[in-house]
Formats: C-alpha cells, sequence, structure tokens
C-alpha cells in the first residue's frame, strides 16, 4: 500500500490504485481519482499530472488530482519508472526518454482502461520538471490534446547551466564514475534530503537550496520516497538530449505555462513561451514562489486550469 498523501482525499473525490506497462515493460503505478457523483452515463475528459523531479504522485499531484476530479475531470497521478511504487531498477535512475514515455503510457491506460474516459479529451499536467517531459510527450503523441505546466523546469537544459568548460569537466567526472559504479556492482545513489522530515530548515542553507528543504525536507512535503536526486550517473543521460527540440510541432494544440512571479524557475517557462508557437499563454501567479505551485490551494489557480481544460478539451 502506498504511504501517506501530503494532502487529504476528498470526501466528494474516490481515489484507486492501479498497475500498467510503459512500452519499455516496466510496471507503472498510479492513482485514478473520480468524483463519487460523476455521471457514468457519459465520457468525460481526463488530466494526467506528472510529479516534479525527483517527486512522487503522494505528493504535488495529489493536491491537483483532488481539486480537478472535483471539478469533472478524471485524473492520474503516476510515479515516474525507478521512483516511488513504479517498477526499474537500479532504483532512482533517470532518463528522459522513459519519463517522456510514461505520459504516453499513461495515455495508453486512461483511453483503454477507464470506461468514463472520452480518448479524445486527454490533457496533461507537468509540475516542475514534468512540465518538460509532458511538453515533450505532446511533441509527438497527437492523442495529447492539451498540456499546461507549472513551475517548470526542463531538465535537459537545467544539467546544462554552467559554462563551457564546467560541463566538459563534469562529463569527463561522470563518464569515470561509470567505472567506478561498474566496479563496485551498484550505482552510486546519493539522497538529498533526510529520511525523516526536519522540523524546521537548517539556518544558513542559501537559496534555491533552502527552498527545496522548505518543502521536501520537512512534513509540509517530506516523502520517503523523494529523498531528492537521482543516481549520479543519470546526468550524463540528460546532457546528450535536448528535450523540447520539437516545441513547434505541439501547435496548433494549446499550451498554457503557469509560474510563480517570485519563482526562482521562472524563466524555463518564459524560454518555452519565446520558442512554442500558439496558441499558447504565459500566467504568472502573483506572491508565488516556485514550490508554491506544489500544494498550495491559495496560489495554484485551479480556475484557470479548468478553465483551460474545459475550453480546450470540449
Amino acid at each position: 500500500m502506498p504511504f501517506g498523501y501530503i494532502a487529504k482525499l476528498s470526501e466528494e473525490v474516490s481515489r484507486k490504485h492501479v498497475r500498467y506497462f510503459n512500452r519499455f515493460g516496466l510496471a507503472i503505478a498510479a492513482d485514478v481519482y473520480i468524483k463519487k457523483d460523476l455521471n457514468d452515463k457519459e465520457k468525460h475528459p481526463a488530466l494526467i499530472v506528472g510529479a516534479p523531479y525527483g517527486g512522487t504522485k503522494e505528493q504535488g499531484p495529489c493536491v491537483y488530482a483532488n481539486e480537478l476530479a472535483k471539478r469533472g475531470f478524471v485524473v492520474l497521478t503516476f510515479d515516474q519508472s525507478f521512483m516511488g511504487e513504479s517498477g526499474g531498477e537500479p532504483r532512482h535512475v533517470s532518463d528522459p526518454s522513459i519519463f517522456v514515455e510514461n505520459f504516453s503510457a499513461a495515455v495508453d491506460y486512461l483511453g483503454v482502461k477507464e470506461p468514463l474516459v472520452d480518448r479524445n479529451k486527454i490533457g496533461v499536467i507537468g509540475i516542475c520538471g514534468s512540465g518538460g517531459f509532458a511538453l515533450s510527450a505532446a511533441q509527438s503523441d497527437m492523442r495529447i490534446k492539451a498540456v499546461a505546466t507549472a513551475s517548470m523546469y526542463v531538465m535537459s537544459d537545467a544539467v546544462r547551466l554552467m559554462s563551457p568548460e564546467e560541463l566538459i569537466q563534469r562529463k569527463k567526472e561522470l563518464s569515470l564514475k561509470r567505472w567506478e559504479d561498474f566496479e563496485k556492482g551498484e550505482t552510486e545513489y546519493l539522497p538529498s534530503f533526510p529520511e525523516e522530515p526536519f522540523d524546521k530548515v537548517p539556518e544558513g542553507v542559501k537559496e534555491p537550496d533552502a527552498e527545496w528543504l522548505r518543502f521536501y525536507a520537512v512534513k509540509r512535503g517530506h516523502h520517503p520516497h523523494a529523498l531528492g536526486g537521482f543516481t549520479t550517473t543519470s546526468d550524463l543521460a540528460m546532457i546528450n538530449f535536448n528535450i523540447l527540440d520539437h516545441i513547434k510541432e505541439i501547435a496548433p494544440r494549446p499550451i498554457l505555462l503557469i509560474v510563480g512571479d517570485r519563482a526562482h524557475s521562472k524563466f524555463f517557462s518564459e524560454n518555452v513561451f519565446q520558442m512554442a508557437d500558439e496558441p499558447k499563454e504565459l500566467y504568472v501567479v502573483k506572491d508565488a514562489e516556485h514550490i508554491d505551485l506544489y500544494d498550495r490551494k491559495d496560489r495554484i489557480p485551479f480556475d484557470k486550469l479548468e478553465s483551460f481544460f474545459k475550453n480546450e478539451l470540449k
């Protein structure tokens, strides 16, 4: 059974745990949220919510799913491969191709296994790192009819935020690390957050590191399946790909980019907004930092998300 969720399940909503396989044969653990009085004589639009990079379905996605299910959507949240309750060994491996594929695998499941879902009305929401992966999936998977991101990170860009000289040195270090891991017979994974949550963030931690701790390392967002980071050599895979090379091919399907006005990650959404073709919208939330769009219901613009998807999936 799953560990605890960071938000209480609404009395109006049911949640069931499901498992299915992606095209690599890896088992995906997911939750499906459905409003209890949803008309079972009709088909309904569905949304897939992806967790922040290194996060799980019990964190930010459950907040989104709870609220959006109440508004009439069938909502699926999932753990990425090698994470949480999903399959894949070794644990905590990150791979852009697989992480993108898992959004399409969720579309597979909803369109075949959920009788209340209109398979022609499926949208995606990507939180943080999942924003980039969700957009990447939509580049090729035409079944995804609309995409929204919240506090987006584009991880293939994030791992390259260094000088050319630093990048070459980083690749040398990680390449040699592969030999070290192979000799040891295990892949190095160094968690970023404590196994038990802090009462408060330690003093003296600089931003944005302190911001990650304000969510993942305290009771607000701590989860034993999300202790931060991935296997050390995973960055080599991200360095080698640009997951948004074909961003213009999402059009004419719409993109909604939601970002906090104080988010340190705001530039990722601004850059994608410039790259993408219409229809697109950059929606700025007042007085919100990056992690506020993970779980703060007073900051996450659910009315905007509802109107966007109901209009675009009609």
